[in-house]
Order: C-alpha cells, then sequence, then structure tokens
C-alpha cells in the first residue's frame, strides 16, 4: 500500500510505517543468525568461525547495496511527495540500470579478490578453506542480493513497508528451512549455509521486482525517461556518501577481524556469535532511521519543514522503545543467546561474545539517538554533516581498536565500540540541532 506521509499525525504514520520495517529487518537478521546457529551446532565451532571470517567482506558488499537502497529511496521519496510522478519513475528505472550493473561488475572483482583478502586478514589457517567456499557462493548471488535492496528501497520511498515484510517472511522461512535440509539432512557444510541464502534471496528478489513493475503500471504518468544522467547525478548526491559510509564501516571492521583473528579460532568464533547479535540490534535502529529518512525527504519535497522536525522527535520516542528493552535483554540474558551458537566444547568463545555485547549494549540508547538524527540528515540531503559524524565515530573507533587491544587484547577492542558511538551521537544531533538541514532539497 501506497502511504503519502505529507499529512496525517506524524508519529502515528511513523508508527504505522516502520514497523512492518521493523519485523522485516528482524527477519533478514534472524535467517543471518540462523545461518551462523546451523554452522556452529550441527558443523562445528569452526564453522562458525569460518562464516564469521568472511563477514567483513560480505558486509562490504552489503553496505554498496544498501548505499543505493538510500540514495534512490531518498530521491524518489522527494518526487512522490513533490506529486511529481514522470520524475519518481524515472528515479526508479534509472536506479533500477545502475544497480544491476554495479552488481555485475562488483561479482567479478569479489570472485577475483576474495581469496587475497582473505590471506590478507590473516585468516586462520584451519578454517580458511571453509571460509572462502562460503565467501564465494555469497558473492555469485549479489545480482539478488541488490536487486531485492533497491526494489525495498522503492517501496519504502512510496510509503509502502509491508510489501517488502510479507517478500521477506518468505524469504527467511525459506532459507531456514534449506539450512536445515542441506546441512543436517545433506551433510553439505558451509556450503550448504551458503546455498540456502543464495537459492531463497533468489526468488524473494525476482518475486518483488515482478511486483514493483505491476505497483509502478498503476500509478498514473506522462512519458519518462527510462535512463537519465541528471538523475544518476541526484542519486548519486546521497547514495555516495551513503556507500562511503557504510563501506567505511565494513573496510574498518576489515582491520579489526585482521586484529581479531591475531587471537586464534576461539576468539573469532565468540566474536561472530556477539556480532551477529550485535548486528540485529544496529540494524533495527537503522531501519527506524531509514524510516525516518523516507518521511523527512516527503515532507521536504512537500515544503513542510515544521512536519519534518515532528517526525525526528517522533523518530526519538519510537527508537527509544526499542533501544531500552534490547538493551536489557542483551545484557542480562546474552550468555543463553550465544549459546545458542555454540557445540560442545565453545565455552571460550561463548564467553568471548557475553563479554562482547555486556560493553556494548548499554549504550544502544546513545547509537540510536544518532541514527535517527542521521535518519533526517539523509532525508534533507545534508550528506556532509552526515558523513563528518559518521566518518568521526568510524576512525576512532578503529584506531581506538588498535591502541586499547594493546592494553586489554580482545577487551580493549570491544571498548572502542562505545566511544566510537558517543563521539559519533554528539556530532549528528548537534548537526540536526543547528537546522542547516533545513536548507538542503536536492529536486529544487
Amino acid at each position: 500500500m501506497i502511504t503519502d506521509m505529507t499529512e496525517g499525525r506524524p508519529s502515528k504514520i511513523l508508527w504505522r510505517f516502520t514497523i512492518p520495517m521493523l519485523v522485516s529487518v528482524m527477519f533478514q537478521q534472524l535467517y543471518n543468525i540462523v545461518d551462523s546457529i546451523v554452522a556452529g551446532k550441527f558443523v562445528g565451532v569452526n564453522a562458525l568461525a569460518a562464516v564469521g571470517a568472511s563477514y567483513p567482506i560480505t558486509m562490504i558488499f552489503m553496505a554498496v547495496a544498501t548505499g543505493l537502497n538510500i540514495g534512490c529511496s531518498v530521491v524518489i521519496s522527494l518526487y512522490f511527495g513533490a506529486k511529481e510522478y514522470e520524475q519518481m519513475k524515472s528515479a526508479v528505472s534509472t536506479s533500477l540500470r545502475t544497480v544491476l550493473g554495479i552488481s555485475v561488475l562488483l561479482t567479478v572483482l569479489g570472485l577475483v579478490f576474495s581469496r587475497p583478502l582473505m590471506v590478507l586478514l590473516k585468516t586462520p589457517e584451519d578454517i580458511f578453506g571453509d571460509s572462502a567456499l562460503y565467501l564465494n557462493i555469497y558473492i555469485c548471488g549479489l545480482i539478488f542480493l541488490f536487486l531485492y535492496n533497491i526494489c525495498t528501497g522503492v517501496f519504502t520511498a512510496l510509503g509502502d513497508s509491508k510489501t517488502p515484510l510479507y517478500f521477506l517472511i518468505a524469504s527467511s522461512v525459506g532459507n531456514i528451512i534449506l539450512d536445515l535440509v542441506f546441512v543436517i539432512q545433506f551433510h553439505m557444510g558451509v556450503s550448504g549455509v551458503a546455498w540456502a541464502t543464495f537459492l531463497a534471496q533468489g526468488v524473494s528478489s525476482i518475486l518483488a521486482y515482478i511486483t514493483l513493475k505491476k505497483r509502478l503500471n498503476s500509478i498514473e504518468s506522462g512519458e519518462y525517461l527510462h535512463f537519465s544522467v541528471s538523475m544518476l547525478k541526484k542519486i548519486m548526491e546521497v547514495a555516495v556518501p551513503s556507500i562511503l559510509q557504510q563501506s567505511f564501516i565494513s573496510v574498518g571492521n576489515l582491520f579489526v577481524q585482521g586484529l581479531i583473528n591475531s587471537y586464534g579460532s576461539a576468539v573469532v568464533a565468540g566474536y561472530s556469535a556477539g556480532m551477529k547479535i550485535n548486528t540485529f540490534a544496529i540494524t533495527s535502529f537503522t531501519t527506524l532511521g531509514n524510516g525516518v529518512s523516507s518521511f523527512t525527504a516527503q515532507n521536504i519535497g512537500a515544503k513542510k519543514m515544521d512536519r519534518a522536525a515532528k517526525g525526528f522527535r517522533s523518530g526519538v520516542v519510537m527508537v527509544l522503545s526499542v533501544a531500552v528493552p534490547v538493551f536489557l535483554l542483551f545484557f542480562l540474558g546474552g550468555r543463553p543467546i550465544v549459546e545458542l551458537f555454540m557445540s560442545e566444547g565453545g565455552e571460550k568463545a561463548a564467553q568471548v561474545g557475553v563479554d562482547f555485547l555486556r560493553i556494548v549494549s548499554p549504550f544502544y540508547v546513545v547509537i540510536s539517538l544518532k541514527l535517527i538524527a542521521d535518519g533526517v540528515l539523509r532525508g534533507a540531503g545534508a550528506m556532509k554533516a552526515f558523513m563528518i559524524a559518521t566518518f568521526s565515530d568510524l576512525i576512532l573507533r578503529v584506531i581506538l581498536a588498535f591502541l586499547l587491544s594493546g592494553i586489554w587484547k580482545e577487551t580493549g577492542i570491544w571498548l572502542s565500540w562505545p566511544i566510537g558511538w558517543v563521539i559519533g551521537t554528539a556530532l549528528s544531533v548537534g548537526f540536526y540541532l543547528s537546522g542547516t538541514w533545513k536548507k538542503q532539497n536536492l529536486i529544487d
């Protein structure tokens, strides 16, 4: 269902719009978590470590897909809010063609450079083979990952957060079933986990694309350009900083992963479990921030600045209502959650995961505020402020990981997270309060 977010009570609209998005991302993270649980429980701790060791590399590809999703979503939201439907459809068509081309290029580059990257990361020898196998199968499915993300971005821009949810539920259930069949029944090991994701994501992305085409055809408009260089430029004004942000996170994680790998397979496995659980939380907060981005963009497109500001306040209430319970769950109940990933003999790895969660989870309240402020800055097209706040957090986090690990070993790495989050949040919220974002408008 397409939703015009320029009318009605902001808090009500945001809750109604973001709840399906939140459930969607929970399902998406759920099947990523199940991948690791199946690997750890039914193959072994080394299999969990193998999947975890390739994770920072897979996140580079996810960073590009997510950044493109954000870029197209913001621009399409602006045109949808302004009721300029020909331009909106041109933005959609341009986004789809661009994304498919980029996915093919990244597939080729990924297959060529995946093993050298893993060597550079000092991936432990006992998990190298399985990790490389998992990564190569993942890379072969990049076209599906990118197609699904761009379709989701368009649905979100049109105020439709329910359709992506339905596809994601089906994809998640299918992935979990295939995980169990391939690993337990067919004994395919780590490759079974990877092929399950490949197949589930492939079917979901194709169905999402077919549905999107039908949805767009139902919106009456005149003729429009199917590929526009000027439109691509507008999309990239938002997409490139978002890609850089997400990629910088991923590149930073590559450095950190290399540092963690030097502590051995047990620490890698524990970090993998803790990081998957942490990513579940952070991605949920980010999704709420993306909802605020769409709300902001539609209302700025409709010249309703005061309404966009109300969206920030509603977003803060919304994200804190999620962040506080998640913090309590992970801080107080982290051990049984981490142990879901472990087979017998994984006690050391489990303790590493628990320690990581107990250090970072108290600061979920802080980082969640940053992600809502980021949502307004992105939705308004204030990308310079967004990049300054985000890169300050990331650079500081990587530097501190190396410095503090020299004092407290892996615990020092975990401590770098909250310090970076506090600095980044102060900057993002400061930029929002300055009001400079109100002067931005990509479609003027």
